[in-house]
């Protein structure tokens, strides 16, 4: 596995390059302020939380081509209609069918057995935004080893490892299955601010964002300890199934250490099979195509009878 020291240029120890190194933290720095003093109107407003979280990845997007990675993962008119056609997927369908289908039914559970929590509404709010940010990720980190560990639910998985380079909005690209399945969360048992809530669905955007990006950032320790980096998930996207079985918090690189599931490295070369891209209708068809062969066989050979 190469590491990143053997791909770097000798310049990469610039004024530009610490300054990158420092753009992720005070990215997430940026949004906690901007909820924190938005004016209500403005924070409350449905709007808002679409703005903010589109800017969040056409920004990155734009450093991509200030300060790129790797030039192998440069950004191409096929990789941006794909990411742009799964980023309104998951805006759009994927978010009505979460909310429909798992947190509406669960805020009525929460409602009909009389479910209160109002000590986190009497949390600090940064405490709260916080909490929202953890449970999150403590669900999307066991399903995503799950994914890892399970053949079913690793089909639905696999269309997200065998996209070939890494971007800005690479983690919206998978299988409709998946991304449904990684969105569960049970934060909607907890009564919190809805700017806390708010907050911290930008703060998880803007470390997953970068952790996908092709951005020349290596974050300081007092972020990478915690936050999911680059480092850390080009690693996890590397081209043996093996390799992939680590680094599985997709924003909070601290559940891993937590749990053993932790490993140091960086990918280069990203992929499964053969380096294999697949389309957006192969990603759509790959849970079922094991299915699908196996019918196809059992028709030849009863053809050939």
């Amino acid at each position: 596995m190469a590491s990143y020291a053997d791909v770097v240029t000798p310049t990469a120890d610039t004024l530009k390059q610490r300054l990158f190194n420092l753009i992720p933290p005070a990215f997430v720095a940026v949004v906690v302020a901007f909820w924190a003093y938005a004016p209500k109107s403005l924070a409350e407003n449905g709007w808002t939380i679409i703005v903010t979280s589109a800017l969040i990845t056409v920004i990155v997007l734009g450093l991509e081509f200030v300060h790129e990675r790797h030039a192998g993962w440069r950004m191409n008119w096929r990789e941006f209609f794909t990411d742009l056609f799964y980023v309104v997927l998951s805006a759009t369908a994927i978010s009505w069918v979460s909310t429909t289908l798992a947190e509406d039914p669960l805020l009525a559970a929460k409602k009909s057995l009389g479910i209160s929590t109002e000590w986190a509404m009497q949390m600090p709010w940064l405490l709260q935004v916080a909490l929202v940010v953890f449970v999150i990720e403590f669900g999307q980190y066991w399903m995503h080893r799950l994914m890892h560990n399970s053949t079913p639910f690793w089909l639905t998985h696999a269309p997200h490892h065998h996209i070939t380079q890494l971007n800005a909005a690479k983690g919206a690209v998978g299988n409709p299955i998946e991304l449904f399945l990684i969105s569960l969360s049970v934060v909607a048992l907890f009564d919190l601010s809805l700017t806390a809530k708010l907050c911290a669905f930008n703060v998880l955007g803007v470390v997953s964002t970068f952790a996908h990006a092709n951005v020349r950032s290596d974050p300081p320790k007092f972020y990478s300890f915690f936050f999911t980096t680059i480092r850390h998930h080009s690693l996890h996207h590397s081209t043996d199934y093996e390799s992939t079985r680590c680094n599985y918090g997709n924003s909070l690189i601290l559940l891993d250490r937590v749990f053993g599931t932790y490993r140091d490295g960086e990918g280069v070369i990203v992929g499964q099979d053969d380096l294999k891209r697949l389309s957006i209708w192969e990603q759509f068809m790959f849970p079922f195509q094991p299915v699908i062969d196996r019918m196809r066989a059992k028709r030849a050979m009863a053809a050939a009878n």
